[in-house]
């Protein structure tokens, strides 16, 4: 390993990125020194910036994707090599406007009732009542749930930050029952290893099948039932800062986009229970 490249995973874990993203930052770099044949150190803002220009014109990679790529290299240069921010200047594609195919309350309820493993539909539900990014629906633990007080705490979410999340009453009584029954021990839902939680593929295939089954087409994987969840607050009527806190988004702005996507909602009384209000099992 090279002294810049340990120096990085050093700045890396300090200022408290997850394991995904420090991948994610290292993986770019390393793409740069190959590109470049050069190690990263040694070049200027015009080989970065052409470099940016090699994954937009010849690779063909998304905005999104590219911004990935630049924010991991701008971290080296910016944290690392001590770069002023404004030497690195690189024009970055423009991210596209559009708006995600949203499930509505019924839409969710079918593809709760189209899981056919029981425990299945309990790690669904949890991950859509309590508006949960994937990695934050695998990495509960059972010691999480507080059912007295009915709040759930996320541990090291996005940006390595924890919070509550409050647990409706009905979702409170699905766990008890849900635990009752399967008996976990560690992981809120233990994966296929031993002392390993459920992996992201298992969760993404779940949702997908459960989807097809339900007869629903729209786009998108299982973060649609986090945008789901946040759509369907305010529509009822959540305020925003409140919903900020509960979805742990760092800026007001990310949490305000949800808003852009709907009609302007009717006042509400601020919480509720959304998992309470699904379309009931046949």
């Amino acid at each position: 390993m090279t002294p810049l490249r340990q120096a990085m995973i050093v700045a890396l874990q300090m200022h408290g990125f997850s394991p995904r993203t420090r991948k994610s930052y290292l993986s770019a770099v390393r793409d740069l020194a190959r590109y470049t044949h050069r190690s990263p150190d040694t070049l200027s803002n015009e080989d970065v910036a052409a470099y940016v220009q090699y994954l937009v014109v010849e690779r063909g990679l998304s905005p999104s994707s590219v911004r990935l790529y630049f924010n991991g290299i701008r971290f080296l240069f910016v944290e690392v090599l001590h770069w002023p921010a404004s030497q690195l200047q690189v024009t970055l594609p423009q991210r596209s406007q559009t708006i995600p195919e949203l499930l509505t309350p019924e839409e969710v309820g079918r593809i709760l009732d189209a899981c056919i493993h029981e425990h299945h539909r309990m790690m669904l539900t949890v991950c859509y009542g309590c508006g949960l990014r994937l990695n934050e629906l695998r990495h509960l633990r059972v010691r999480d749930i507080d059912g007295k007080d009915k709040r759930l705490r996320i541990e090291q979410g996005k940006g390595g930050k924890d919070r509550l999340v409050n647990l409706s009453s009905t979702l409170v009584e699905q766990l008890r029952g849900y635990w009752q029954r399967y008996r976990p021990e560690d992981w809120l839902f233990p994966g296929r290893t031993a002392g390993q939680p459920v992996s992201e593929n298992l969760i993404q295939k779940v949702f997908q099948d459960a989807k097809q089954r339900a007869g629903i087409t729209k786009r998108g994987g299982v973060h649609s039932l986090r945008h789901a969840f946040t759509t369907h607050q305010i529509e009822s009527g959540m305020p925003v800062h409140r919903l900020q806190r509960l979805l742990g988004h760092q800026s007001l702005s990310s949490t305000v986009r949800y808003v852009h996507w709907l009609p302007d909602p009717d006042e509400g009384e601020g919480e509720h229970d959304l998992v309470g209000r699904l379309p009931k099992r046949k």
